[in-house]
């Protein structure tokens, strides 16, 4: 079991993977803004941050940049309509941070994030 923290702006999608995840036998902390996860993210630690990219107050690239700050070891999954933003070397995005677009399917979103961690 992993600790995750997901960011996720569509709440009806937070929702099913936040469930979907428990149901995987993750501890699962969600929540709709970047800004918000951060501050969580400040007094609990994680295994991995699961975000979407595009979100108000803070996007996904930028919390997963204070993430490694905070611990360099957490892995990053971000998921994403708009993988290109991601790979954008100009976004400063962490190097060693995962990308599955949207849409994808749950058992591959489960699959890599088990890949992710077994890598630890």
């Amino acid at each position: 079991m992993a600790r995750i923290l997901l960011a996720e702006d569509d709440d009806s999608l937070r929702s099913f993977l936040s469930a979907a995840l428990a149901k995987a036998g993750h501890d699962v902390v969600s929540y709709g803004q970047g800004d918000l996860a951060y501050d969580h993210l400040r007094t609990e630690s994680f295994d991995l941050l699961l975000t979407d990219i595009v979100m108000p107050a803070m996007d996904g690239i930028e919390l997963a940049r204070r993430a490694t700050e905070i611990d360099p070891a957490m892995k990053i999954l971000f998921i994403t309509g708009f993988a290109a933003v991601a790979l954008n070397p100009s976004n400063a995005a962490p190097k060693s941070a995962k990308i599955l677009s949207k849409p994808f399917h749950l058992r591959d979103l489960v699959r890599e994030i088990d890949r992710m961690l077994e890598a630890a």
